[in-house]
């Protein structure tokens, strides 16, 4: 299924957010279920189901992870095979993040042992000191991210000057590894964010 045509939009890296809303919003009206309440069970299990694609094309195209990898798959005509390997220039960020997490956990768990209040005290004041820490490093991976959610608008122009077809021509005319490696890259820029997130939200307990 090609996510863009449902919901109206060009086929390209770089969507404008509101627009993406707007035609969503728009199409969610004129296709809820609600419009067809009074219809037979099968018409309205045929709404329901447009429905439920509507829905999920919008929260493909809105993540840009989500939206690359849709896109590459489009153009390519089948999904990327190496999104699992971490981009060398993300590695360090990765291993970094996977470092301090451990560390986070074992704090964690010593705090969770931790019987007398004099003890307990001194362990609010450790939980500040790895919230601080965890928090700086959010912040670097937030920029990485958004030093690439950048390079989107320009890739842009690339697929709008691409030939339409026949398919090897426009594929060789758009630059798929950097798309490719880009989705990679936010995968994992992602997944560091998550770790990070999950164990802040355990220190503020």
């Amino acid at each position: 299924m090609d996510n863009f045509a449902l919901l109206g939009q060009p086929r390209l890296p770089w969507l404008d957010p509101a627009s993406l809303e707007a035609a969503f919003l728009e199409q969610s009206a004129r296709l809820h279920p609600d419009r067809v309440h009074a219809a037979g069970a099968e018409e309205q299990a045929a709404a329901t189901g447009r429905f439920a694609e509507l829905n999920a094309a919008y929260n493909c195209l809105r993540q840009p992870k989500e939206r690359l990898l849709h896109l590459l798959e489009l153009e390519s005509g089948a999904p990327p095979a190496n999104v699992q390997s971490v981009p060398g220039d993300t590695m360090d960020l990765f291993m970094e993040t996977g470092q301090i997490c451990r560390q986070t956990d074992q704090f964690l768990a010593a705090r969770s042992r931790a019987a007398s209040p004099l003890l307990q005290a001194q362990m609010f004041e450790q939980a500040l000191d790895w919230t601080a820490r965890l928090q700086a490093l959010l912040e670097r991976i937030q920029l990485r991210r958004d030093g690439l959610l950048a390079e989107l608008p320009a890739m842009n122009d690339a697929w709008i000057s691409a030939p339409p077809a026949p398919p090897p021509a426009r594929a060789g005319a758009l630059p798929l590894a950097r798309l490719e490696e880009l989705a990679r890259t936010l995968s994992y820029i992602a997944r560091c964010e998550g770790q990070i997130q999950e164990r802040l939200a355990q220190l503020s307990f």
